[in-house]
């Protein structure tokens, strides 16, 4: 009997609702800012914070939002060299712009996920449960993906050198705008779309993963 096959649904990906008018607010552990300008300069540490209708912008070496609960915030121009969200929960949350080393996204929830034009050396979303991404214009040297369950998530003109899809779980995950170099297991691309030209530039790997010897 022939598999059915469901039509792939694009994430439905929405801008972050923000006030006109933001104050400015200094990032502190376990804050609970609202309608807030957060500019950085340096180390923040805004772990296990509330954040909604937020901007952050600004430079520094680390930016701690690990447990954090994030709803409309907008993250723009962020040059950092980390970036760790570990077990937060974001909702309409937009990353635009900038360069980012680390973005640690590992064990967290997200609903409505927007990268756009930034470049991230690496990207792990590890463990966590994401639904209705998109990803366009993004520079990624390794994207981590070990363990993640993910729902209409989408890359659109975007690189990467090197993708862990081990132990992932997809539905309706769009990689045909994903000019991947590499992928570290093919077979747990389960659930994926790619295009005619992706699966004939890894039907070598494809074919070793099923043991199959291949020889002219």
């Amino acid at each position: 009997m022939a598999t059915r096959r469901t039509a792939l649904r694009p994430p439905l990906v929405s801008a972050p609702d923000l006030p006109d008018i933001l104050r400015p607010a200094a990032a502190r552990r376990s804050a609970d800012l609202r309608a807030a300008l957060i500019e950085l300069d340096g180390d923040a540490d805004l772990a296990h914070s509330t954040l909604e209708q937020c901007v952050i912008a600004g430079s520094g070496s680390a930016l701690d939002l690990e447990g954090a609960t994030m709803m409309d915030v907008d993250v723009r121009d962020l040059r950092i060299a980390k970036l760790s969200a570990r077990r937060s929960t974001l909702r309409r949350v937009r990353i635009s712009g900038g360069r980012i080393g680390t973005l640690d996204l590992s064990d967290s929830g997200i609903h409505e996920l927007e990268l756009r034009d930034v470049r991230i050396d690496y990207l792990t979303l590890a463990g966590c449960k994401a639904v209705d991404v998109r990803v366009e214009s993004c520079q990624i040297a390794a994207l981590d993906l070990p363990g993640a369950t993910l729902s209409r998530v989408a890359f659109a003109t975007t690189s990467s050198d090197e993708v862990d899809p081990r132990g992932m779980r997809a539905e309706h995950l769009d990689l045909r705008g994903l000019d991947a170099l590499g992928f570290l297991d093919v077979t747990a691309l389960r659930g994926a779309t790619l295009t005619l030209r992706q699966v004939e530039q890894l039907a070598p790997v494809f074919a070793v993963a099923a043991g199959i010897i291949i020889s002219d």
